[in-house]
């Protein structure tokens, strides 16, 4: 038994000396210089129930890297994985992009170096801020505009529908925006938005979704920060929630925080929204029950035109049988400039009444995750209404088996597991 524990010691020694050689070898065959060695750890990836391909990591830093410089690479051949430290939420985390494909069940394992990257990794995402808009490109290719000056409304005698605080327009990869705004039906509709239609504060009803009944607005507030990077751009934004009806003058009823994250991948376009909602005051906020309101998305005005939409959600149900069901995720789509499009949310487990209810419209080309649809529901002070949505925009037909793939990607990531630290 000591023969073979010892027999054991010494190969993982010498799988230590390989892997740190290759590292080494890769980055001179580079002519790159290799920073002075540092503090490591190293840790295996799990792809656990599926495959994984392009698929997004993170985790914390660890204790041991905290307010270092660090590099990542492949143990069994020396390759540098670009990575990205992102500082938003409430700890440090490292994110990279698995983009090699990881067989059902099987194992990676990568080490995580303290010093600086062997190679210099140019920003993917880019994220730029023109002074009205931010907007962001993956590979030079626009991605979303997030509106955070006031867009306004094309009538004039309509300044109701004035806004701010939302995404629009929403690009496929090639090119084709697949959004809508102030479509003369439903104006109040706007891209990509998160308002609550019915809503009761300091005993008042109010209405954050209807424009027209200036009862209410959901409006930007400032933008707290934005970063581009060669794994991610991503920006954060504060959102009120104003209630119209008070009559010493306007009053924010919730603060809310957008944390979008853009990631550097081909042929498709993969973004997060996590909204963090806070009471602005000492009174709660009561979302009341109703069919609709919450994370939004209207569709292209050809889809409303000619009715040429559809919806595809993880049931199997389109826009004929599924409205207020529960589903995973929830495709949109159609033809789109000579082609097909669609943009699919998917909704994290950890949400709010998780699956949640989906409003899907049977003649306009919108949906949204209605969670009030279920039961009215309180924001109260000092309790965080928190809610996570992923987004794949892709040109070509639909495929309910890639939104499936994604959604398992989001909702169940492969495991991280630390192997070794000094």
């Amino acid at each position: 038994m000591a023969t073979l524990n010892m027999r054991k010691t010494v190969l993982n020694r010498k799988q230590h000396l390989l892997s740190c050689f290759a590292i080494v070898v890769a980055a001179l065959m580079g002519n790159l210089a290799v920073s002075q060695a540092g503090p490591a750890v190293l840790f295996e990836v799990k792809a656990g129930q599926q495959a994984r391909q392009n698929c997004v990591i993170s985790m914390p830093v660890p204790k041991l890297l905290e307010r270092q410089n660090l590099s990542l690479f492949r143990v069994d051949n020396g390759t540098e994985i670009p990575i990205q430290i992102d500082t938003a939420g409430d700890q440090r985390e490292i994110v990279w992009i698995l983009r090699e494909g990881l067989p059902e069940g099987a194992t990676r394992q990568y080490r995580l170096m303290a010093g600086e990257s062997f190679a210099k990794q140019p920003d993917r995402v880019v994220v730029a801020d023109d002074g009205k808009h931010l907007n962001v490109k993956v590979d030079g290719k626009p991605v979303l505009t997030y509106n955070h000056a006031l867009v306004a409304a094309p009538k004039r005698d309509e300044a109701y529908y004035d806004k701010s605080g939302y995404i629009h327009p929403l690009y496929t990869p090639s090119g084709k925006v697949i959004t809508d705004d102030f479509n003369p039906d439903h104006a109040h509709q706007h891209g990509i938005m998160l308002s609550w239609r019915k809503i009761l504060f300091e005993g008042r009803e109010n209405n954050g979704w209807d424009q027209k009944s200036q009862l209410g607005k959901v409006e930007h507030n400032q933008v707290n920060s934005f970063t581009s990077g060669p794994v991610f751009g991503s920006f954060t934004a504060t959102i009120d929630h104003v209630d119209l009806t008070k009559k010493t003058g306007p009053v924010t009823m919730l603060k809310e925080t957008w944390r979008v994250r853009v990631f550097a991948l081909e042929n498709q376009f993969l973004f997060d929204i996590n909204s963090i909602q806070n009471c602005a005051t000492d009174q709660p906020v009561t979302i009341d029950k109703i069919h609709y309101g919450g994370m939004t998305v209207r569709g292209h005005a050809d889809w409303h035109e000619h009715h040429t939409y559809d919806f595809l959600t993880s049931e199997g149900k389109n826009k004929e049988n599924g409205n207020q069901s529960q589903p995973q995720w929830v495709e949109l789509y159609g033809p789109l400039a000579g082609g097909m499009a669609g943009v699919t949310v998917l909704s994290h487990p950890g949400n709010f009444r998780f699956p949640q209810p989906v409003r899907l419209h049977p003649t306009m080309p919108y949906f949204c995750f209605a969670v009030a649809a279920s039961d009215a529901f309180a924001i109260e002070p000092g309790k965080p209404y928190v809610s996570r949505y992923r987004f794949y925009v892709h040109d070509g037909k639909p495929n309910a088996k890639v939104d499936q793939s994604l959604w398992e990607d989001y909702a169940h990531p492969p495991e991280v597991k630390i192997v070794s630290e000094p």
